[in-house]
């Protein structure tokens, strides 16, 4: 007998009704159907794809949580090279008299970033340096420099009425620059035997708007081309070491004013400039120190500013001239091709610049707050800073001017680099006339700029393994004619800013 519910209606009446109900509503279903067909069918494929597109956001989520897992690890490695580097110090190498050269943390922390990249595949997996960390490194090191960048804004707006003085010195100094690496560089190559391959290597430093030029006038696969390949690896693995010892040689020689030095070290690559401009103030007092910094800064600025149009327009006219007027006289018959030895390892290299991964804003700001955290730490190791409210704040309108600069960039469309907007706005901050400047500077200036320097090195030694194998396959020559060019280019803008300077040591 069947219980009845509230209403007074039997449960096999009321399952009766609603089976009705359900089988009325199936029929319309399919009566709908029937005549709307298409109706059905794109709603079964509108709920298909909104199901693809959440697993697929949920599959494009799981890479860049890896790629933020990743970044953390590569920063605390980078701070543990950075801490082994600072509890080593500064190491002076006497060279006999008054010759000798400093080796100061940054490098100690690239070295131990290369060592690190190397024995990489014998290490624990929580200790690996894979590829993918060392390609973070890459583009975590054009980050970082920018905070090195902001800093030295911050110290030209300071000085620039002293930098102002020094005139003509520091605009006709990028001469010695462009035409230093090409005056030094090639005749150097053709005494080696090297043909066209030197135009390449020796009209500039051999960065990345140099490698533009040349394929774009050239192509990848010319001589000129495999010669600027040979530059850009050669400077990525040596170069910031080889111009900090070379710098600081250099500078122990007396021959240069400290101020024409600093000039010459800004030579368009933020790491090469790093490296020497703390070589050249590793040997001044605290205060001459301050006005290397800055004036390497400005110059840095304006070749990284005009360098291009500098580079097509005038360097490498000059140097395919002088090839065409030196090659018959330094002549020594062919060349041996050491170019098909290595052109492939350095395309290789090349196409890594165009495909490398990208970063989200997220992880740019993770970039920037932990190199200024490690900068911090650096800063209370070597200069006993202690990490106080001041020096805090000192950091926070630095990683504020990279911020507020790199927007800036990119609102532009990149249409200037970063390094400028970066500049301006940290030089404003620090002009005598703008308000507030004597605080900013003096909350700033607890943080040393050699401490920003180190955390920066650092990751460009965590980056450099990647690139060895490439290196490896490079001609002995085409090895000393890219030093070569980079040592011509330090002492060529030097010079000429010691000219319009009076010559005075």
């Amino acid at each position: 007998m069947d219980d009845w519910d509230q209403h007074g209606k039997s449960p096999s009446a009321t399952m009766c009704r609603t089976s009705k109900k359900a089988r009325s509503i199936q029929d319309g279903a399919i009566h709908l159907s029937s005549y709307f067909p298409t109706v059905v069918i794109g709603l079964e494929a509108i709920n298909h794809e909104l199901q693809e597109g959440v697993m697929e956001m949920k599959l494009a989520a799981l890479p860049r949580v890896a790629q933020s897992l990743d970044l953390v690890k590569l920063l605390v490695f980078a701070a543990i090279c950075v801490a082994m580097a600072e509890l080593v110090g500064p190491v002076t190498i006497p060279l006999g008299g008054a010759y000798r050269i400093t080796l100061l943390p940054f490098l100690w922390a690239m070295l131990i970033g290369v060592v690190w990249g190397i024995a990489s595949p014998r290490l624990p997996g929580a200790l690996r340096l894979d590829m993918n960390l060392q390609r973070l490194a890459s583009l975590g090191l054009q980050l970082a420099l920018l905070l090195f960048i902001a800093k030295l804004g911050l110290l030209v707006g300071g000085s620039l009425p002293r930098i102002l003085d020094a005139g003509w010195a520091l605009m006709f100094q990028e001469f010695g620059h462009f035409f230093g690496t090409a005056m030094v560089g090639l005749p150097i190559a053709l005494l080696l035997g090297i043909k066209r391959e030197a135009i390449g290597a020796t009209f500039s430093v051999g960065r990345e708007p140099s490698l533009a030029i040349i394929g774009e006038r050239y192509g990848m696969d010319s001589p000129e081309g495999r010669g600027v390949l040979a530059e850009y690896i050669t400077g990525t693995v040596f170069g910031t070491i080889f111009i900090s010892l070379f710098a600081s040689l250099v500078t122990s020689l007396g021959i240069f004013h400290p101020r024409a030095l600093a000039m010459g070290a800004g030579m368009g690559s933020g790491s090469l400039m790093a490296a020497a401009a703390s070589a050249i103030s590793a040997q001044q007092t605290p205060e001459i120190a301050k006005e290397v910094a800055a004036f390497a800064a400005a110059s840095n600025l304006i070749t990284t500013t005009i360098g291009t149009y500098f580079t097509l327009f005038l360097s490498l006219p000059f140097t395919v001239w002088a090839y065409a007027v030196l090659e018959p006289i330094f002549r020594r018959g062919a060349c041996k091709p050491v170019v098909e030895t290595y052109s492939d390892g350095l395309s290789d290299a090349v196409g890594r610049l165009q495909d490398e991964q990208k970063l989200s804003n997220a992880q740019i700001v993770l970039v920037w707050v932990g190199v200024g955290l490690i900068a911090l730490a650096a800063n209370y190791l070597a200069f006993r800073t202690l990490p106080d409210y001041s020096t805090v704040a000192g950091l926070a309108v630095i990683l504020s001017c990279v911020a507020v600069g790199y927007v800036m960039y990119r609102a532009a469309g990149g249409v200037f680099p970063a390094v400028l907007s970066v500049s301006l706005l940290a030089m404003v901050l620090t002009f005598p006339t703008t308000p507030y400047a004597a605080d900013v500077a003096a909350v700033t200036n607890r943080i040393n700029f050699l401490a920003l320097a180190t955390p920066v090195i650092a990751l460009a030694g965590l980056s450099i393994s990647k690139d060895l194998p490439a290196f490896r396959k490079l001609g002995w020559r085409i090895v000393v004619v890219s030093l070569a060019a980079n040592a011509g280019t330090f002492v060529g803008g030097a010079f000429v800013a010691q000219i319009f300077m009076g010559g005075h040591p």
